[in-house]
């Protein structure tokens, strides 16, 4: 299989820095699928940067997904009296963006990874999955899989693309068949899968 339009690569060092939407910080844009209705994205991925205790931006209408990425830790504070503490390796919590919380870093160096979506418009499903060796990757036509580098290498086989080092992302996509993809290589990944929730 060669590189083609069901296979977007996109590499860490390509992302977009752009100001949190409450302009209290500063995020890695990896990818927005856009929607077709021009309510802006679907769903979205990028890398928050977590210098000092700020308040979140609030994203009325989608869900959340934050997962530390580096530093010694993350808590997050909600408006309405719950703590969670996100600890390394990869913690993640599952939020509503509606609810209003401010992020305290755990020591310097602290970035997350952000995932949100529309739940009105798609179903997302993520796992955290160590690569050893040979992984395969099943993706129906509608569907989108994520497959975000977390730590190591992996290399997408039977297509001209460099390896994927860490930080770096695949979105995998199916024509009108069933498509297989199949991943070599070590270390660790966030696979996300994004489906049509309107879809019959």
């Amino acid at each position: 299989m060669s590189a083609s339009a069901d296979i977007q690569f996109l590499p860490a060092n390509e992302a977009r820095r752009v100001r949190w939407r409450n302009d209290l910080g500063w995020t890695r844009e990896i990818h927005a699928e856009p929607a077709s209705d021009g309510g802006g994205w679907r769903w979205r991925i990028s890398i928050a940067e977590i210098g000092q205790a700020a308040a979140f931006s609030r994203f009325d209408g989608a869900e959340r997904e934050q997962m530390l990425l580096s530093g010694d830790g993350l808590r997050l504070r909600f408006d309405d009296g719950e703590v969670v503490d996100l600890e390394p390796p990869y913690a993640r919590l599952r939020f509503s963006g509606e609810r209003g919380l401010q992020g305290e870093p755990v020591g310097p160096g602290v970035s997350a990874l952000n995932l949100m979506w529309r739940p009105d418009l798609v179903e997302a499903s993520t796992w955290l999955r160590p690569l050893v060796g040979t992984m395969l990757v099943f993706v129906d036509p509608g569907d989108c899989w994520l497959v975000h580098v977390l730590a190591g290498q992996a290399c997408l086989a039977r297509t001209a693309l460099p390896p994927l080092e860490c930080g770096d992302t695949l979105l995998l996509r199916a024509s009108e068949l069933r498509s297989r993809y199949v991943l070599d290589g070590g270390g660790s990944l966030l696979l996300g899968k994004f489906s049509d929730a309107t879809r019959a």
